[in-house]
């Protein structure tokens, strides 16, 4: 975990993520997760120190908040500076759900339409385009796990983001012609 500190309130949410997670089922456990999500952040329950909204240069910032000592899930804070965003991405078959805590995060959501992720081109059909702000929430649950995410606003945008487990790789797909390369990628953590 990061030695940046974190609140009581901070303290009161994680415990309600960690009862919200002990059910196995991926659809109830990202429902519920959302719910504990968007109330504790729309009630006021998080405050998240300086230390945490602090955007990197060049990427978006990964901050671990918490990792469950069982392994059941993770959360992390982003950070987005202006026109800072991902590439089309998975989440490794993780499920996930994210939530605006500050400023406008653009989501955009593809669905595989054809072409062989085993030999690493795909092809994708955009879905939908959300511009989500503070207190709003969406969730990913493989197979439907592929978007772009991106500040949309003027200022920097920071999100919460709780995963199945601890997401340290993913695929990231790179245009090329005749489809989307797909590229596998470590992740890490932004001091």
């Amino acid at each position: 975990m990061s030695t940046a500190t974190r609140s009581t309130t901070t303290d009161d949410l994680l415990r309600r993520l960690d009862e919200a997670t002990r059910i196995r089922d991926d659809e109830t456990i990202v429902q519920d997760v959302k719910r504990v999500l968007k109330s504790a952040l729309n009630a006021g329950e998080i405050s998240l120190g300086a230390e945490w909204l602090v955007p990197a240069q060049g990427t978006y910032a990964r901050r671990l908040l918490h990792r469950d000592p069982q392994g059941r899930f993770s959360v992390l804070v982003m950070v987005w500076d202006r026109g800072q965003g991902t590439m089309l991405h998975d989440h490794g078959g993780t499920w996930c759900v994210e939530c605006v805590y500050r400023g406008t995060i653009e989501v955009t959501s593809y669905s595989i339409c054809g072409g062989d992720p085993a030999q690493g081109l795909v092809h994708f059909t955009p879905e939908q385009t959300v511009v989500a702000g503070v207190g709003e929430a969406g969730a990913l649950i493989p197979p439907f796990e592929y978007h772009i995410l991106k500040n949309a606003g003027a200022e920097p945008a920071v999100t919460l983001h709780v995963y199945g487990g601890e997401l340290t790789a993913c695929h990231v797909y790179e245009p090329v012609e005749g489809g989307w390369r797909r590229r596998y990628k470590e992740l890490a953590y932004t001091a």
